[in-house]
């Protein structure tokens, strides 16, 4: 077994851990298993508490411009209170609820360019040392799925995804960033918008959608941005027309019949349209639509080196700390 961190607070013949996520990627709300493995070192030595964070990568603008940080958006203490012998190997097995609003990272097995992980914090003789990062693979919901399926078959392309630091006004948001997912408008809606952003917020009820246009100028009118606000239960996804369904947020979000207009910025909205999901058709399976877009190389290369870089190189030093999450299991 190869170690991925020696604890540098501890200094050579300190003890050393490797955290390993059981394989395949976990959707909201479901449960993160593995085993963190612990090494003992030269002498030795009191654990007092393993903690997992869960962290992401977030960008966050200020009158500045734009920066980059880590936000831990959970933690869970996995064991604590027990003596490592030197040279000892100990395995701790695992579980714990992933947060509901969790990000999504992958669509169909393509990562998105969404940078989260699940970092080790070892409790030893008084320190804390964040040892051992991992990255985490988070899916989509079913209905999360069948919305973006949807967008896809409406003609709408991936473009990017980022997660922001802030809230959204008018929602149910409990995590301090959310994620955009933005996307090329589908050829009828290009003379109306540059481009809409997407937004899932998730609970064990359902989904909040958030809808923002980025609205083109015309002759009589001036650019600017709107957005509305959808729910849907999670129970609705076998039993809703998602294209019918769909078509109709955006007809509202972009024909001037959304409920607000904003300045730009989610951290200034007030309260969105909430509408209740539409009957119909089972919504088809299959990589299609939307899909077809990041499988087809939307998602560009460069972008997923890049979080394969993050993970590799040293996760401390060089990344701002927005502020950490209190909430344990």
């Amino acid at each position: 077994m190869v170690f991925k961190r020696l604890l540098g607070s501890l200094g050579v013949g300190g003890p050393s851990v490797d955290t390993v996520l059981d394989p395949g990627a976990v959707a909201p709300g479901g449960t993160v298993a593995g085993q963190v493995h612990l090494q003992g070192g030269g002498a030795d030595f009191a654990i007092e508490h393993i903690t997992l964070e869960l962290v992401a990568r977030v960008e966050a603008e200020h009158a500045e411009g734009e920066s980059e940080g880590l936000v831990v958006f959970h933690q869970h203490v996995v064991a604590g209170g027990f003596r490592l012998a030197g040279d000892e190997r100990r395995s701790v097995p695992f579980s714990f609820v992933l947060p509901w609003e969790t990000p999504v990272t992958e669509l169909y097995g393509q990562d998105l360019g969404v940078v989260l992980g699940v970092r080790t914090e070892l409790g030893v003789a008084g320190a804390r040392d964040k040892g051992d990062l991992d990255p985490l693979a988070v899916r989509p919901l079913p209905v999360q799925e069948a919305v973006l399926e949807a967008l896809g078959q409406l003609g709408f392309g991936f473009k990017s995804a980022d997660l922001e630091l802030g809230r959204i006004g008018g929602t149910g948001q409990q995590l301090p960033f959310y994620q955009e997912i933005e996307l090329i408008p589908a050829p009828r809606y290009a003379h109306r918008v540059d481009e809409i952003e997407v937004t899932f917020l998730a609970d064990p009820a359902g989904l909040e959608v958030v809808l923002e246009a980025d609205k083109r100028s015309g002759f009589h009118s001036e650019g600017h941005d709107a957005l509305a606000c959808f729910t849907v239960g999670h129970q609705e996804v076998e039993r809703t027309d998602w294209n019918a369904e769909v078509e109709g947020w955006l007809r509202q979000l972009v024909e001037h019949r959304a409920p607000y207009a904003h300045d730009g910025h989610h951290g200034h909205h007030g309260e969105g349209h909430h509408s209740g999901p539409g009957m119909g058709t089972a919504v088809a399976a299959g990589a299609a639509g939307l899909a077809v877009g990041v499988v087809g190389g939307m998602v560009a290369a460069e972008v997923v080196d890049e979080v394969g870089d993050f993970f590799e190189g040293d996760d401390e030093g060089d990344e701002e700390e927005y502020g950490d999450e209190d909430g344990e299991d």
